[in-house]
């Protein structure tokens, strides 16, 4: 039985590695605007709650506890952004003519996979992060960044997943770099609650952690687009109507008067900015997943460890005049290393090496 040949074109070949070569890179690119757009997030959801009736919240005459200024507060922040964050899903997802496929897709098993991931998320991660970034300022931000290392081991333990020896050494830089930034609390001009904040920092590491491992499961079989409305949207909700009304009950507030004064005041285009932030950050990460591979994605994004600071420092210190938003030289270089440590676990860096000499060739 004879064998047939297929003849191939050489410049359809060639035509095909530059044209997946192009793909690939800007999907690089897009991944990276993901973390410096995570980076704005932080910026503008903190500066919207450095201005005017949050200024008064936070005040020594607001008759709130402590526990209402650090937790209610943290949570009402976190539900103003991811409410904003919603109506911009929302709307963008009615614009795209794609509202129908929300309501479908949120209805299947994927779909209530994406709405757990959110609660753990959103309520959960988002507060925690609120309240660190209240504790300890921006260099909370590569604590939080740890969630790819913390991903990794917990898909070790919860799906069997793969974690060989060169995962083990990015994770190992990782929270070295993490031990880094807690070091400057050892010295003078530190925050009171600076090891507090940085606790808080990392608990939003381990949810977002989690909330990857199930996103993984259900952004595989919806589409991203459909999946982060889903996501946005449960987180607002939740946040708004769960966790802003049950610290309400323990700080014995009004919730509904203060969620009212949230939306009503100047303030809230800020929060505005930061919601529509928060929805590029996703949509470009998943995006960015896409086109050039899960593993390259989450490692770009994760350079948010070093925008996060970055930005809160020119939004806040430079443009607005805030104190205490440098960051030590030593926490840089922790930032930067952890961005090298969430690379090497996400990827062997000598794969891009192979890579560039197959499209050379």
């Amino acid at each position: 039985m004879g064998h047939a040949s297929i003849a191939l074109n050489p410049a359809a070949v060639t035509a095909k590695r530059k044209l997946a070569t192009s793909f690939r890179r800007q999907g690089i690119i897009t991944a990276l605007l993901s973390g410096l757009l995570y980076g704005f997030y932080t910026a503008f959801m903190t500066l919207g709650m450095s201005k005017g009736v949050w200024v008064e919240w936070y005040g020594a005459n607001s008759g709130l506890s402590a526990f209402g200024v650090m937790y209610l507060l943290s949570a009402l922040g976190a539900a103003t952004t991811d409410t904003c964050s919603a109506v911009w899903a929302v709307g963008i997802a009615n614009f795209r003519g794609r509202f129908g496929d929300f309501l479908r897709c949120i209805k299947t098993k994927p779909g209530l996979a994406m709405v757990i991931a959110a609660i753990i998320g959103g309520p959960l991660a988002s507060t925690a992060y609120v309240v660190g970034l209240q504790l300890a300022g921006s260099i909370v931000v590569p604590i939080a960044a740890l969630c790819p290392a913390v991903g990794a081991i917990l898909g070790r333990i919860l799906f069997k997943q793969e974690l060989n020896s060169r995962m083990l050494l990015g994770i190992a830089i990782c929270f070295g770099a993490s031990f880094m930034i807690g070091s400057t609390g050892i010295g003078d001009n530190v925050p009171d609650n600076l090891l507090l904040g940085l606790f808080f920092g990392f608990l939003a590491a381990v949810c977002w952690g989690i909330e990857g491992c199930i996103c993984g499961y259900g952004t595989s079989m919806i589409d991203p687009e459909i999946g982060i409305t889903i996501r946005q949207v449960t987180a607002g909700l939740s946040n708004l109507l769960i966790l802003v009304p049950l610290f309400s009950m323990i700080a014995h507030v009004d919730a509904f008067s203060m969620v009212a004064q949230s939306f009503t005041d100047s303030s809230i285009i800020w929060f505005v900015i930061a919601g529509l932030s928060a929805y590029l950050t996703f949509m470009y990460w998943y995006k960015g997943n896409a086109m050039c591979g899960a593993a390259l994605g989450m490692s770009c994004n994760g350079t948010f460890s070093f925008w996060g600071p970055f930005c809160c420092w020119i939004v806040l210190g430079v443009c607005f005049g805030y104190e205490g938003w440098a960051m030590p030289p030593i926490a840089w270089i922790a930032a930067i290393t952890m961005v090298i440590g969430i690379f090497i676990i996400s990827m062997n860096p000598m794969d891009l090496f192979k890579k560039n000499d197959q499209e050379i060739a």
